[in-house]
């Protein structure tokens, strides 16, 4: 099992947390690779030292930083699991990567169920825990054409695991807003263009739970901006029942819906609203006099 699977990890700035998530992913297996975007905090000193591969690359987009990791660094091994700096696997979720290697049966990808955490407080509800497919044969899987908000597509059979991979969000709340300032940009650009690639998970309502969740925001967004931002509060907060979360739910609530969201509309909306190249807004305001 060891020798064919390589975990692949992607790292910035990571060195308050990078330890505990390569000590979890060592027992799934001994070879870790981890492509760094320039860290200055030492991350690249302590993958060394922790026994890590180590690549160093720009990053542009989230996409074709793990698209250049599958075809560059993972091809080599049989199976590829991925993981952000941040993500630790707890010991159900290491027993259930081990035994899908050691049979893998007909399947060609294993889904994990992500558990998210905000100012260092576990989420259970508010819906933010969701699923995302980490684990594959090589050749059968690469990340979608999204500039934000990227799945895997597997052209195989996939199989959800047990355990959780806790997606600790390590960082101040100064540091998580501005992750998601930029985020926004990135969102706020996939919904103007016009995408040019297939590759992309379906959107479709069924037992799937990316495709699902993917068919909700679909609808979410053919409801009228900023409106929706409040109505996607509500649902989470109350219809999810992130209160229960206390403070944190709360939070977690208001900034992803009323804050994140709010900024991808209003940003959607600025873009739609500039005049096009060439065009002057004080030459409309003189003819409008003239008349």
């Amino acid at each position: 099992m060891s020798a064919e699977s390589a975990v692949i990890i992607l790292t910035f700035n990571s060195a308050a947390v990078i330890g505990r998530t390569v000590a979890a992913a060592l027992k799934v297996s001994p070879r870790i690779i981890c492509v760094d975007s320039g860290s200055s905090d030492g991350t690249p000193e302590i993958l060394r030292r922790l026994g890590c591969e180590v690549h160093s690359r720009a990053f542009l987009h989230y996409a074709d930083q793990r698209n250049w990791a599958i075809r560059t660094l993972g091809d080599q091994f049989a199976w590829q699991l991925h993981l952000d700096s941040d993500e630790v696997l707890d010991d159900e979720a290491i027993a259930s990567l081990r035994a899908a290697l050691e049979d893998p049966r007909e399947y060609a990808g294993f889904l994990l169920h992500r558990r998210t955490y905000f100012l260092g407080r576990e989420l259970r509800l508010g819906g933010a825990s969701n699923w995302h497919l980490r684990l594959f044969r090589s050749g059968w899987a690469r990340c979608e054409d999204r500039l934000y908000d990227q799945h895997f597509i597997c052209t195989g059979a996939t199989r959800r695991l047990s355990g959780w991979m806790h997606d600790l969000n390590a960082g101040s709340l100064t540091e998580w807003t501005a992750r998601h300032n930029r985020w926004s940009d990135l969102e706020a650009r996939e919904l103007l263009r016009v995408a040019d690639s297939t590759e992309m998970l379906p959107s479709r309502l069924g037992r799937e739970p990316r495709m699902r969740r993917r068919a909700y925001k679909r609808l979410y967004y053919r409801a009228p901006p900023f409106v929706r931002a409040w109505a996607y509060f509500l649902f989470r907060y109350v219809g999810q029942l992130g209160f229960l979360d206390g403070a944190a739910g709360f939070q977690y609530a208001f900034f992803q819906a009323l804050w994140f969201r709010m900024l991808v509309d209003a940003k959607v909306y600025e873009a739609r609203s500039a005049p096009e190249p060439g065009h002057s807004p004080s030459a409309d305001a003189a003819s409008r006099s003239a008349r």
